[in-house]
């Protein structure tokens, strides 16, 4: 499970702020944390829930070509959670071990694999972005992630030259949540001020959980995001107030969130 970041003292008074968190479960307390310590009162409304390979052996398996792979590619924390203890005992030492951002960098950092490339922008693009990811000729390229997602990894490297396999070490579900979004859309007025969303699955997750009546007072909510492709994403669906953190760290989410108190009459 990813060991949530270490807290901080929080830069401003949410004064009792009702924020909207839907993070998976495992991964939401840290934030939550912050979020009272900055006087504000978090509400967990978890809009994905993440799950094991649903056939560990087969996982254990595919996952047995990393021994011969160049570059092992984790897209997630939870790609680390759940695939290394399916990997190999016995990885080339030579290996190259990509993390998309610093909470996966941290997660394989506690599993005693040691990342070799982290960039400081914390997504896909920024890994892209690495000099010593330009060329990748030739090189055989694992990229372990959930169902589904964005192809742009994958492409990107198989445009530079590389072989690459996908493997999927976890699965990202809808969870049945009809009755406490019920309560949700009902307590809408007087539960949610500010609504945090994490990626373009989990803001439209809770649409669907949401439905109609609760989708209107999610478009008039301010809306904290954690990328510029996030925000357009949420623009192009209704919601009228969008505010990019500056990464989807627990300690920027937060500085987002305090900015867009101050914003907001």
């Amino acid at each position: 499970m990813p060991i949530p970041e270490p807290r901080h003292a929080p830069p401003c008074d949410l004064a009792g702020l009702s924020v909207l968190v839907t993070r998976p479960t495992e991964q939401a307390e840290g934030l939550c944390a912050l979020i009272e310590q900055a006087r504000g009162r978090p509400i967990r409304f978890p809009t994905i829930e993440i799950l094991g390979p649903t056939d560990k052996h087969a996982a254990r398996q595919q996952l047995a070509v990393a021994t011969r792979a160049d570059l092992l590619v984790f897209v997630s924390a939870n790609a680390v959670q759940y695939a290394f203890p399916l990997l190999p005992d016995r990885l080339p030492l030579d290996i190259d071990i990509a993390a998309v951002g610093k909470a996966t960098a941290k997660a394989l950092t506690e599993t005693g694999l040691d990342p070799t490339l982290v960039p400081e922008r914390m997504d896909s693009e920024g890994l892209l972005a690495l000099p010593e990811l330009q060329s990748v000729d030739g090189r055989s390229v694992l990229i372990l992630r959930g169902n589904g997602g964005r192809e742009l990894l994958a492409d990107t490297f198989r445009h530079r030259g590389a072989e690459v396999t996908q493997i999927e070490v976890y699965r990202r579900q809808l969870p049945q949540r009809a009755a406490a979004a019920r309560n949700l859309v009902n307590g809408w007025g007087h539960l949610v001020d500010v609504v945090i969303v994490t990626s373009n699955e989990i803001f439209d997750n809770l649409l669907t959980l949401l439905g109609d009546d609760g989708a209107d007072h999610l478009r008039q909510t301010p809306l904290v995001v954690i990328s510029q492709r996030m925000a357009s994403h949420a623009l192009t669906k209704g919601c009228k107030t969008v505010k990019v953190a500056a990464s989807a760290s627990d300690s920027d989410v937060l500085d987002a969130l305090c900015e867009l108190n101050n914003d907001v009459p």
